[in-house]
C-alpha cells in the first residue's frame, strides 16, 4: 500500500481513495451534435501510457473532494497533486518515477 497526499486533508492511505480515470479529458458543449464515433472516444478511448500519466483522484473516505494527481504508472510514485481549478505542475523530461518530487534532482548537463 502507498500514500496519496490530498490537497485538503495530507499523506492518507491509498484505501481512502477511489481512481476516477484520465485527467482533463473535455466533453462537448453540444453532445446531441456529435456524431456516434466522437462520442465512443470521448466515453471509451483512455490513454494508457509506460510513465507519468495525469489522473483524477478522490478522497473517498476522507473530505470526498475530486482533485488531480500526476502519477507514475510503473512505480505508481505521485509528482503531485493539485486542486481542480490549479495549472497541472508537469514533471520534467528526465523524471523516472523512482523518486519522489522532494527527492527529485535533475542530472547535470556537461558543461555546467
Amino acid at each position: 500500500m502507498f500514500q496519496i497526499d490530498c490537497p485538503w486533508c495530507g499523506k492518507r492511505n491509498q484505501s481512502e481513495f477511489t481512481y476516477g480515470s484520465e485527467a482533463h479529458i473535455e466533453r462537448s458543449a453540444d453532445p446531441d451534435s456529435v456524431t456516434d464515433e466522437v462520442w465512443g472516444q470521448y466515453l471509451f478511448a483512455r490513454k494508457n501510457p509506460k510513465g507519468w500519466h495525469q489522473e483524477r483522484w478522490r478522497h473517498t473516505f476522507g473530505c470526498r473532494r475530486w482533485f488531480f494527481a500526476i502519477r507514475h504508472t510503473v512505480t505508481d510514485r505521485f509528482w503531485s497533486v493539485y486542486k481542480m481549478d490549479e495549472k497541472p505542475p508537469i514533471p520534467p523530461e528526465g523524471w523516472d518515477g523512482l523518486l519522489s518530487k522532494i527527492e527529485y534532482r535533475p542530472a547535470k548537463t556537461s558543461g555546467n
